[in-house]
């Protein structure tokens, strides 16, 4: 039997002050990009520019340090291309113009800058040493959203947002 009484109300204080601290990183904790997410949603630059729901398949994985990700950002199934070699540019524009397939690292910087370096890319620019696509996102619960800030060519003008939904 312990006859040691600590005092009640510092021990209290003391527990109120810890769960808070808790409470409080938990809530100013952003949310995890981490996980396999599918595209929702994509609406593209500019005045008047629609939103597109792809009604392809799409995945973007993303681990702590690296991502992979292939898109559709078309509203309708693309075509499909009986030849690439005797296929028109119209035809290829038509089919792939909205594929995006591409893998490499990533970090994150100011809470909810994204930056992502591409080491296979459907683009071949998009693999030019120090090309860079950077991003801001805000992450909520199952939904994650990409807005691009730069491309390789420098700041957008007209920035798309990548409306995500956590797959896993």
């Amino acid at each position: 039997m312990c006859t040691h009484k600590l005092p009640v109300l510092p021990v209290l204080a003391l527990a109120a002050v810890s769960l808070a601290g808790i409470g409080a990183a938990t809530r100013s904790r952003p949310a995890s990009i981490e996980g396999v997410w599918r595209t929702a949603a994509v609406r593209l630059g500019g005045p008047g520019a629609p939103t597109v729901s792809p009604t392809e398949p799409s995945l973007a994985i993303m681990t702590a340090k690296y991502y992979s990700r292939v898109e559709s950002h078309a509203d309708r199934p693309r075509p499909t291309v009986a030849n690439p070699a005797t296929a028109t540019a119209d035809e290829l524009r038509a089919s792939w113009g909205p594929f995006y397939a591409e893998a490499g690292s990533y970090e994150v910087s100011d809470g909810n800058v994204l930056t992502m370096h591409s080491v296979v890319s459907k683009n071949p620019a998009a693999m030019a040493a120090g090309s860079a696509t950077t991003y801001t996102y805000k992450a909520e619960g199952d939904t994650l959203w990409l807005t691009q800030q730069r491309d390789l060519r420098g700041p957008v003008a007209n920035p798309i947002t990548i409306t995500l939904v956590r797959v896993n």
